[in-house]
């Protein structure tokens, strides 16, 4: 007997989304309090259904889901990669396409009761395989930190380069060689002087506030060697 594609079961599509932000120099997840069951009422990653009649593609999937259920525009947005199998999801065997965003602590919305900002190392227990989904990204993102402009993407719209050298700092672990880390920026063309903008330094010289060329403000610059 032939079997058709009617008789497989039906796969459940969704995308999940980790948010990244930083607090305080140390790396932080954002969790939205789910609303319907599974898990009702549980912490989790941000995520939902593809909308196959409204996205586009899965990116546009996962920016909807930061905007509906997190309340955020304009996170850099990066697939990370796909989880899938018939344990992950208690209705059934499913597909999500995970993405990792990064956002300044200051973009994100306030005074929202099914939204936090725990450290990475104080989630405690998540839903589906969202620890999992976690620690992908986390490596992700450590490991695209030494040879590329990710950090950046925590940062607001202008900043010093000493304050951009913390972000760096914060996420690799390590400190980095001043002279070193100007010259890899320099290199990856990846700034640009905010014209007539400085920041007082108190009992130092006023420090040049810097901007991401609009080129790279959803991409990324490389550099051909780690810091």
């Amino acid at each position: 007997m032939i079997q058709t594609e009617d008789k497989h079961a039906h796969v459940l599509v969704s995308v999940d989304v980790v948010v990244l932000t930083l607090v305080e120099r140390e790396l932080n997840v954002v969790l939205v309090q789910r609303a319907r069951a599974p898990f009702a009422g549980v912490w989790a990653l941000p995520g939902g259904y593809i909308h196959a009649d409204e996205d586009a593609d899965a990116k546009a999937s996962a920016a909807r889901v930061l905007r509906t259920k997190a309340g955020m525009e304009g996170a850099y947005l990066e697939q990370l990669a796909t989880f899938t199998g018939p344990a992950r999801d208690p209705r059934g065997w499913s597909v999500a396409i995970a993405y990792c965003a990064l956002i300044p602590l200051e973009s994100l919305p306030t005074q929202r009761a099914d939204l936090k900002v725990v450290p990475v190392h104080a989630v405690g227990q998540l839903p589906f395989d969202h620890a999992q989904i976690l620690q992908a990204a986390l490596a992700r993102v450590r490991s695209k930190s030494q040879y590329s402009s990710l950090p950046v993407h925590f940062c607001g719209d202008a900043f010093t380069l000493p304050q951009l050298q913390q972000v760096y700092e914060s996420i690799l672990g390590e400190p980095l060689n001043k002279v070193s880390f100007r010259r890899k920026m320099d290199e990856m063309q990846l700034l640009e002087p905010v014209p007539g903008a400085l920041q007082g330094g108190g009992a130092h010289r006023p420090a040049q506030l810097y901007r991401v060329r609009p080129a790279f403000r959803q991409e990324l610059a490389l550099s051909t060697r780690g810091l």
